[in-house]
């Protein structure tokens, strides 16, 4: 007998949702079923992003630093991208602070990759659609169509690793905490970065020091993404196939807590076997050295 010669077998929410019913003893029938499951299957993905690195959810960010004088460069940026649609952005200077006329928002500009688009710092709040824009040093004026979308930047999870690309080359700079940040004693120093500090909040920001001496600089790093929402039973789930088994087992362990409490202690073992399975499958297959550096064994 000959074989299929497929390999795009695939779940979607329903089927996903239909299998893990199935393993609790239930029968999926109700609009409120499939509420449920979607909901116990976004928590679940929440606690993926707690357990460790999904490589196929790391992805390459390329930022442009932003100097505007000698005396004034920016310094944090957000963790991915903010951009802004305006009436016309050729008149203002990358590194000034833009300012809302009516909702006294600012932000301060990092790029302007359109004639109508910039990139942004975090805003300090909402801007107003229609609303008249300045900037504060090159006292241009347009007006922004919308406030920017933070979506991009709030679905990081954290920075894996950086590094600070000049005329095509790349040099590793390194991670720094919250404190050691903290006990630098000028921040607005100007020179090519040798470290960062990543602020984890919601909109996650990313803070580089030496603070940037050009426009030319290119902050490169890599950064690990929060899973797509099942927002819809007809949604295919954001997993490679090689976990459609912990997914569909880590499913049915979390409808048990709610629908078969009886079951939870065998599903629970079945989903943590699963789940370890395809996490060590989801690993970097190379040549692993450790290497101290000055900064881990605190010598200066």
């Amino acid at each position: 007998m000959a074989t299929s010669g497929s390999t795009d077998f695939n779940l979607d929410a329903s089927d996903i949702i239909e299998e893990a019913f199935e393993r609790c003893g239930l029968e999926f029938r109700t609009g409120y079923d499939a509420r449920t499951a979607r909901r116990s299957l976004n928590l679940m993905f929440a606690d993926w992003a707690n357990k460790g690195v999904n490589l196929w959810k790391v992805e390459q960010v390329v930022q442009n630093l932003a100097q505007l004088s000698s005396t004034s460069a920016v310094a944090t940026y957000p963790v991915g991208t903010i951009t802004a649609t305006v009436v016309a952005s050729g008149s203002f200077s990358l590194g000034e602070t833009i300012t809302g006329s009516t909702s006294g928002t600012t932000a301060e500009i990092i790029t302007k990759p359109t004639a109508t688009t910039m990139t942004l710092t975090i805003p300090s709040g909402a801007f107003t659609a229609s609303e008249t824009i300045t900037g504060s040093s090159s006292a241009a004026i347009t007006t922004i169509s919308a406030d920017p979308s933070l979506i991009d930047a709030q679905k990081t999870i954290d920075v894996l690793s950086v590094v600070i690309r000049r005329d095509d080359t790349d040099t590793e700079i390194g991670r720094m905490g919250r404190a050691e940040y903290l006990h630098v004693p000028t921040k607005t120093t100007q020179g090519r970065a040798t470290r960062y500090f990543v602020n984890r909040q919601i909109t996650p920001t990313i803070t580089i020091w030496p603070v940037p001496e050009n426009s030319t600089d290119q902050l490169v790093y890599y950064r690990f993404i929060r899973l797509e929402d099942i927002d819809a039973s007809t949604n295919d789930a954001n997993v490679p196939f090689r976990f459609l088994p912990c997914m569909v087992s880590g499913l049915a362990y979390y409808l048990s807590l709610k629908r078969k409490p009886q079951l939870t202690p065998m599903l629970k073992q079945i989903y943590d076997e699963e789940f370890m399975n395809a996490s060590l499958e989801d690993r970097e297959k190379v040549a692993f050295t450790i290497v101290p550096t000055a900064t881990s064994l605190r010598v200066f």
